[in-house]
């Protein structure tokens, strides 16, 4: 499986993870997320940066995940109907926190909150099996212009 991520230059190149606080994780817990396609990873990024910073400052990152890592899903339909908050993330992270914790599965797959009926990836970096992860290549971010026009009027 690819799976894609929006990357700042100065760390597309790598495999390594913040451990800032997230919606499917708390601080200090080193995860990547990434998602299953190009466009949703530039939605989730876009969402994070608030619709700000187009340049070439970013770049999509391409992860080759091994079929036959196992994967931990959560289900949309098993989730508080307040999960989507773009403030309250005390739906979610106790079940990331526990996944984590568990060290059971490298990968959890979750709903992406800004288009649930896609998926995003939650790569587990402590994990043993996260070493079989692979950067396989990083390219140019280069929207359409009229995105960003669109955005900037709601900024």
């Amino acid at each position: 499986m690819i799976a894609f991520r929006i990357g700042h230059k100065n760390y597309a190149g790598s495999l390594t993870a913040s451990g800032v606080n997230g919606r499917w994780v708390s601080a200090g817990k080193p995860v990547i997320y990434c998602s299953e396609n190009i466009p949703l990873a530039f939605m989730e990024n876009m969402v994070r940066r608030q619709g700000v910073g187009f340049n070439h400052d970013f770049k999509i990152v391409f992860l080759e995940i091994p079929d036959d890592l196992l994967i931990s899903t959560v289900e949309e339909n098993k989730l508080d109907p307040d999960w989507r908050d773009p403030y309250d993330y005390s739906h979610c992270q106790p079940l990331g926190n526990k996944w984590f914790d568990d060290q059971r599965m490298p990968i959890l797959r979750v709903p992406s909150a800004v288009m649930p009926e896609c998926d995003n990836y939650i790569l587990h970096t402590l994990h043993p099996e996260f070493k079989r992860i692979k950067l396989i290549a990083v390219t140019d971010l280069v929207p359409d212009e009229r995105i960003e026009d669109i955005l900037k009027k709601y900024h």
